[in-house]
């Protein structure tokens, strides 16, 4: 028989410095840490297979993070082969930069503007800043630490999954009644059609034991990002973070969490149709409402009273399903297996009018704006759409394919499936229904970026989120990679 063992970590990544937060289209500095921000390190082992999955309070993990992650793993001398390595972000809008800052526009702009005026991707630069290499170097290391002190940790151990039901997300796109839809749209409109897609309640968790049946930690999958403190100055884990204080409250400082969220690219914490302000206005001109009516409903899904609601309904429901648990659900010989594989999709291209439309639109803006000295941060906001497609159309020119890491694993009747989008509701759940799993566990922004990988109807009703500046793939692609992940899952469960 082959000993079923688990192993723990978890390593802030609280920075000792200001930090520029990223997720939003507008430069914030964070002012103070509001909840911890970490990385945590699930390792398992049984038999042969190994896995370690590391949940990161991060807005996205960068392929270059995981690479570096994995190098400095081996060089700490970690025992288990990199690839089964799983590193994901939980999608917080309150976590800090990191690498090569991302501004698609910077270059795109700096070939149109004319000679003498100059791109700066914030106002005010400050030399105290934590970002950049340095910030990639010290993710890493934290990263690389709590993979190799959970496998280090690992002992005889024993599990159940379970499922329980919290609202947390609701779909974020408003469709209108000429074909458009978009994202954070009013619906409080003459001509508000439907909300373009559905809602997940469910929470897909794993509890894990020591061998004398001692909590030791649970996973949580929850098909919505953690992004209700988006647009705030401080450094945060939004509503996981406070998740997990309300469990160490309940079962002791050494419990572990770790999250992962589902397929939540069209998701929120907000519901659109009682639409509830946020308590101080916000820069992003997507939010902005010109007929807000007060509703009874929750309170503000931007703010920290209803992050803390939301934390409240998962902690809740968390402790519902455990105190449930029945003797004969928890397992200790499950049957492990673990497959890291790549999956070749279709990028997703501009066509040749989309092209020669956003270099017009460019070109119109900086004539327009020919006045200003510094082109900044707000000009990217303007102008992201159009230099992603012209960036598209020439990548395009050189490829047509879109590689992406996906790690496919069988915990007795669990299956996990990674990816690295923000992947619309509506493909998880098609992997979902399809899967021969008892649960299946889908693991978005995982394993590198991908962009937001839209649905065929998002598509056509365009905006934020569906544009070909938003995701590298396309409905086509979601569609292959529904396929490839159920056939995946499917032959690790005949």
């Amino acid at each position: 028989m082959s000993k079923f063992l688990v192993g723990w970590a978890e390593e802030s990544i609280v920075p000792g410095r200001p930090v520029n937060i990223v997720g939003q289209l507008y430069e914030r500095i964070s002012d103070k840490v509001e909840t911890e921000i970490t990385v945590t390190a699930l390792a398992i082992e049984s038999g042969a297979e190994q896995m370690i999955a590391v949940s990161c309070d991060l807005t996205s993990v960068s392929n270059d993070l995981v690479k570096l992650a994995r190098e400095k793993f081996v060089q700490l001398g970690g025992e288990v082969s990199p690839e089964k390595i799983i590193i994901g972000a939980i999608h917080t809008h309150t976590a800090f930069g990191y690498g090569t800052p991302v501004s698609v526009t910077k270059g795109i702009l700096n070939e149109f503007l004319p000679e003498g005026k100059k791109y700066t991707s914030i106002e005010k630069k400050r030399d105290d800043i934590f970002e950049g290499e340095e910030a990639l170097i010290f993710l890493a290391d934290k990263i690389a630490k709590a993979a190799k002190t959970a496998w280090d940790n690992r002992a005889e151990a024993k599990y159940a999954n379970a499922f329980g039901r919290a609202v947390v997300g609701h779909c974020r796109r408003v469709c209108y009644n000429d074909g458009s839809a978009k994202m954070w749209g009013d619906t409080n409109h003459a001509n508000f059609s439907e909300v373009e897609g559905g809602s997940d309640s469910g929470i897909e968790l794993i509890y894990f034991f020591d061998r004398d049946k001692k909590l030791t930690g649970i996973m949580a999958n929850i098909a919505c990002p953690a992004q209700v403190l988006e647009h705030h100055y401080f450094i945060s884990a939004d509503y996981w973070g406070y998740t997990k204080q309300n469990l160490r409250e309940k079962y002791g400082k050494d419990i572990f969490l770790i999250p992962f969220i589902g397929a939540a690219g069209d998701q929120c914490p907000r519901d659109m149709v009682r639409w509830v302000d946020p308590e101080q206005p916000v820069k992003d001109p997507h939010i902005t409402r010109e007929n807000t009516v007060l509703r009874k409903a929750d309170p503000s899904m931007f703010d920290i009273k209803g992050c803390k609601l939301i934390a409240k309904r998962v902690t809740n429901e968390i402790i519902d399903v455990f105190e449930a648990l029945e003797d004969e659900e928890i397992k200790i010989e499950p049957i492990f297996k673990h497959k890291a594989l790549t999956f070749d999709l279709p990028l997703r291209k501009a066509t040749i009018a989309e092209y020669e439309q956003a270099v017009r639109e460019i070109e119109y803006y900086v004539n327009k704006n020919r006045d200003k000295d510094t082109f900044n941060f707000k000009d990217n906001a303007a102008m992201y759409v159009y230099a992603g497609t012209i960036l598209r159309y020439r990548k395009q020119q050189e490829s047509e394919i879109f590689p992406i890491e996906t790690h496919i694993v069988r915990l007795g009747d669990v299956a996990f499936a990674t990816n690295p989008f923000e992947l619309f509701l509506d493909y998880g759940n098609r992997i979902k229904a399809r899967s021969k799993a008892q649960q299946t566990f889908i693991f978005q922004l995982t394993g590198g970026r991908g962009g937001y990988l839209p649905t065929e109807k998002a598509e056509k009703g365009s905006h934020y989120s569906a544009y070909i500046t938003s995701g590298n793939v396309g409905h086509e692609g979601g569609d292959l990679l529904v396929r490839r992940t159920v056939k995946e899952i499917n032959e690790m469960f005949e």
